[in-house]
């Protein structure tokens, strides 16, 4: 029988995994759950651009279409922050449904999050079920990746990953998030404010650390803004010379004072190339690199509907990727 799916959130992460769903083979798309009132009450084909009635209608009631549709496993795409999306988790654990998530801080637990994580362990252990942070960065690109890249070493001494992408072809809350379209000055106060950021890189190289059984002590995450030198433009946003197009941001994590794990990150509109590099110093030493890159959009809805069918194998409680069988296409 095929697994039995809802989507929670059907912004356009949301929409892309009601899309594969309805045209894969071994799930069925059961449910939809948004608070967008312009969507509660349309046949979800309606919202993702089907071309047929899914005879499945969006509600705002979480709990009401939970208990309708008795999903197998919740798919949640609501928000990048933890807190903001613990309701929703709490709500869906309470009625003893896993949760595979595109949550970002819910990859790995890190600083004020560990106390939220904590909590949703026992939450998930106590209704028997797994819940799952993952997506294309953090939860592949530039954590789960070098893990597994690793399994081929005999010995590491550091850890690098560049990812580099045009964010032309992003949408638009992407393009958003990494400052396009805003002056330096007004860069430098969202980044202070916390709204323009990669969230991610402090879990990626915490989970990346743990999988070596190296112990950090400390993670620095700089940002910079990308300007651009002349006038460049997406099919959402233009933006002219002196303005920010994107994002530059690196993390670090420090062993005994050196660093060892770096993760860069640039996203900006009118890269000349988009790529993804893992260099893995060490013996033997490995360099991967994916040209074109990972599309963030189309791969981290793949990945959150690859790995349904691995949260309903593993035990109870709150899982990072490293602690679950390899994700692969599931068709």
């Amino acid at each position: 029988m095929p697994i039995r799916v809802l989507v929670y959130g059907l912004g356009p992460i949301g929409a892309s995994v009601a899309r594969q769903l309805v045209a894969r083979k071994g799930f069925a798309l059961v449910g939809a759950v948004d608070t967008d009132h312009e969507k509660v009450g349309l046949d979800v084909a309606q919202v993702i651009g089907h071309e047929r009635r899914l005879k499945v209608r969006v509600t705002n009631d979480a709990v009401g279409g939970i208990r309708q549709a008795k999903p197998d496993v919740v798919v949640m795409c609501t928000s990048s922050s933890l807190r903001k999306a613990l309701p929703c988790i709490e709500t869906v654990l309470k009625l003893r449904t896993p949760i595979v998530s595109t949550t970002e801080e819910l990859s790995y637990p890190v600083g004020r999050n560990r106390t939220l994580a904590r909590a949703i362990d026992q939450m998930a252990k106590k209704s028997k079920v797994a819940v799952l942070g993952t997506g294309v960065n953090p939860g592949f690109a530039m954590d789960a990746l070098p893990v597994m890249l690793s399994g081929a070493c005999e010995r590491v001494e550091s850890v690098r990953v560049d990812r580099v992408q045009d964010a032309r072809i992003r949408r638009l809350p992407f393009q958003q998030k990494i400052g396009a379209g805003l002056t330096v000055d007004q860069f430098a106060a969202k980044v202070k404010d916390g709204s323009v950021r990669h969230v991610g890189l402090a879990e990626s190289i915490t989970m990346i650390a743990r999988a070596l059984g190296w112990r950090l002590n400390e993670i620095t995450d700089e940002i910079q803004p990308k300007v651009a030198k002349v006038p460049v433009e997406s099919d959402l946003l233009a933006v002219d010379p002196g303005y920010v197009c994107g994002i530059v941001q690196d993390g670090v994590g420090y062993r005994k004072g050196q660093p060892v794990i770096t993760l860069h990150m640039e996203a900006y509109l009118g890269a000349p190339e988009s790529y993804d590099t893992v260099t893995i110093e060490g013996l033997p030493r490995i360099v991967q690199r994916i040209e074109g890159g990972l599309h963030g959009d189309i791969a981290t809805a793949s990945i959150a509907v690859n790995a349904v069918p691995q949260v309903l194998r593993v035990a109870p409680g709150l899982r990072t990727m490293i602690d679950m069988p390899i994700v692969s296409y599931a068709g």
